[in-house]
């Protein structure tokens, strides 16, 4: 659950209920009827897991997002997918009907979903032959083929897919697996690359595949960078 302002409204609604669907509770302090519902909304959004979010605003701090929604009376619930509209309610209703209004929200798995959720190669594949793009099945047969030793496989998987930090991570394991880096002496080895970086394509994505590897939290991540940056600007 989290609190929604007039200055948050656009990045906390809007753009996230295009990732997942967001429940908005307009709501005041002074208002009876909220208090009763805004328990039960809580509820029943936590029990679908995360796949459903709520956003509560109170409308007597926010009148912009009031008047967005053109409230004339709450509480007023209003669910949104993709920054639009897609159901709502007036009034504090019974539990089940709360329940039942969140769960049209949840996303039901596909068949590509359920053969993700097996995890074996054979059902991985599979789900890829339904749905090509399909993320979590790309992601987890990459991390079978690497673990087998087939980095070549894995990168054409990858380039079916967006680039993401988890997508990056993976491509550059297997760039790293199909060269012989010396990954034993890490810093050696990247020290001697970072000699090339500026002159030598493949010294420099080694480079820049080691760090991907290193993680944003390890120190050395940021240091290194910057002193990419300094050879080739």
């Amino acid at each position: 659950m989290v609190d929604v302002t007039d200055a948050t409204f656009e990045s906390a609604v809007l753009a996230r209920s295009s990732e997942v669907p967001v429940v908005v509770d307009l709501w005041a302090p002074w208002c009876g009827p909220c208090k009763t519902l805004g328990p039960i909304l809580q509820r029943v959004v936590d029990a679908t897991g995360g796949a459903v979010e709520l956003a509560k605003v109170n409308v007597d701090e926010n009148p912009r997002v009031s008047a967005t929604f053109a409230v004339q009376s709450i509480p007023a619930v209003f669910a949104l997918r993709d920054g639009k509209v897609v159901d709502q309610f007036i009034g504090a209703v019974p539990e089940a009907q709360v329940a039942a209004f969140v769960n049209r929200l949840v996303p039901v798995a596909s068949e590509a979903d359920l053969l993700v959720a097996r995890g074996d190669e054979a059902s991985l594949r599979k789900a890829l032959e339904l749905e090509p793009g399909h993320v979590a099945a790309v992601e987890a047969l990459t991390r079978v083929l690497l673990d087998r030793g087939e980095p070549d496989e894995a990168l054409e998987l990858l380039a079916k897919i967006p680039e993401s930090p988890e997508t990056r991570l993976l491509a550059a394991e297997a760039r790293l697996a199909g060269s012989d880096v010396d990954r034993a002496d890490l810093e050696g080895t990247l020290d001697a690359l970072l000699e090339r970086v500026h002159d030598d394509d493949q010294a420099r994505q080694e480079f820049v595949d080691l760090l991907e590897t290193l993680g944003p939290d390890d120190p050395r991540t940021s240091r290194y960078r910057k002193a990419l940056a300094a050879r080739l600007f």
